[in-house]
């Protein structure tokens, strides 16, 4: 059994703002259920929605300030949270690490260097619990530090550092390392020292005894220009202690068996059913009500990285296909803007909801024959996973976690039973609208459209299997 603190700066049921908070509340009670002994630490955010009082667990002095940790649980299961609780830093409103202009708060870095400080007196049981790690698992930027700070104490627990999006650096400026008085051996190019800069996650990427990112895919796309933003030469580097572990989703959440917010429930032995959530969502979304209409859904970002660009050039030539599309999502005004002018143009064949309602998208996920995903970048994703899961076929740019979670329908794997949906190369419009074809071609094939669907329906995307690659991660590293 491996004691492991796993330090992360939101959680869901607790707080969330992305997928982080999905993989830091559900990692760890897939690695509690193989019977590990996993802590979880995070920052006593004013907006963390606790069920149960959280104790007070003990007083400690680091950097002349008085913090306290707090102890309760994940909801729903028997994982214990320490939450650091220093309101001068935390008790801020809303989201952990924006005010609600979407700027970042101005003393991210000092809050953010305190939790990671923290964490290293927690793993070095210097809180005197009795208990200390043998793994410390760190995620992103804002637990950068602790692999760093780690590295110049007597005897330290192995560390892991996972990526979840490279996009985010914790980048500050220079004169911030003397403010945060880190120590001087940390501040070099070799070090936390980046073009002058202080970057939190070179931390975890330089003094980790192993990297991991949220799929295999994406573990090589870091180490390329293109998504390594200025680090792929460290990342390459250390790229025999990178490696990429696909994140699971949630099976009770996600399941078309049991989902509540769906208007019929179904199988893969009682597929025929779906087609009564298709109806649904044709009349839920005010399109004309037709079983033999592929319908095309699509939940997420209005953003650039999404390829939203590549369907709105795409959409006036969909429009002549036989199919119709719903959207779910909110974003980029100017695209919200576009993509209604189009819906307001063509009713029955577009439909749209800007905003996120968590049912609806059960529902477009139940209802829909087909699901677009056709992201510039994507690390991992979830929702080409839950497609699969729905019998919902996805359509996906081949890129991290897209390119690893569904395969291509091709002459071998259709033959073989393998093929879960379509996959297309390139970031451009005529290649999303020629994967668009593929599949209604597919489509008008009833027989091999059902075995497809079958297919992705059974695909494994368990927590338990991504937990069991970890727990082989940490088995290697101590």
């Amino acid at each position: 059994m491996k004691k492991i603190l796993f330090v992360t700066s939101e959680a869901h049921p607790l707080i969330k703002t992305g997928g982080l908070a999905d993989v830091s509340g559900s990692l760890p009670k897939a690695l509690a259920e193989l019977s590990q002994d996993i802590k979880l630490i995070l920052p006593n955010y004013q907006a963390l929605k606790i069920h149960e009082k959280a104790r007070f667990l003990c007083s400690i002095r680091v950097d002349n300030r008085n913090v306290n940790i707090l102890e309760t649980h994940i909801p729903g299961s028997s994982v214990t949270v320490w939450l650091v609780d220093y309101p001068v830093y935390y008790n801020y409103p809303g989201n952990p690490y924006v005010d609600e202009q979407g700027q970042p708060w101005p003393i991210n870095a000092e809050r953010f260097a305190l939790f990671c400080r923290i964490a290293v007196e927690a793993a070095m049981d210097r809180i005197h619990q009795g208990w200390k790690p043998d793994i410390v698992h760190c995620n992103d930027w804002q637990s950068g530090l602790v692999p760093a700070l780690l590295s110049l104490e007597q005897d330290p627990p192995a560390t892991v550092f996972t990526i979840h999006n490279m996009a985010y650096q914790g980048l500050f400026p220079g004169r911030t390392a003397a403010a945060l008085n880190l120590p001087g051996k940390l501040w070099n190019p070799a070090g936390l020292e980046f073009h002058e800069m202080l970057s939190f996650i070179k931390g975890g990427l330089i003094y980790a005894d192993y990297i991991t990112t949220v799929s295999p895919t994406y573990a090589l796309e870091i180490q390329t220009a293109e998504f390594g933003y200025g680090l792929e030469g460290l990342l390459e580097h250390r790229k025999e202690f990178l490696g990429g572990i696909i994140n699971g989703i949630d099976l009770d959440q996600w399941s078309p068996e049991t989902d509540p917010y769906i208007f019929q429930n179904f199988t893969v032995e009682t597929l025929d059913k779906k087609s009564l959530n298709k109806a649904e969502l044709q009349k839920k979304f005010g399109l004309p009500v037709n079983e033999r209409i592929p319908l095309l859904g699509l939940i997420g970002r209005l953003v650039e990285q999404k390829g939203i660009d590549l369907i709105l050039e795409s959409l006036p030539e969909m429009v002549a296909l036989n199919m119709q599309f719903v959207l779910l999502g909110s974003g980029d005004k100017e695209f919200e803007k576009q993509l209604q002018q189009l819906a307001d143009l063509y009713p029955d064949k577009i439909a749209l909801n800007i905003g996120y309602d968590e049912a609806l998208a059960h529902v477009i996920e139940a209802g829909a024959d087909v699901f677009l995903m056709p992201s510039r970048f994507e690390p991992c994703g979830l929702n080409q996973m839950y497609s699969q899961r729905y019998g919902t076929i996805p359509i996906v740019r081949k890129t991290g976690g897209l390119a690893d979670t569904v395969v291509d329908a091709l002459p071998e794997t259709l033959a073989n039973h393998t093929a879960t949906g379509i996959v297309f190369n390139e970031a451009s419009s005529s290649c999303l609208l020629e994967a668009i074809k593929r599949a209604l071609i597919l489509y008008s094939y009833s027989d091999t459209w059902k075995k497809m669907q079958t297919n992705a329906m059974k695909m494994n995307f368990s927590w338990q299997r991504s937990a069991e690659q970890y727990l082989a991660l940490y088995e290697k590293i101590k």
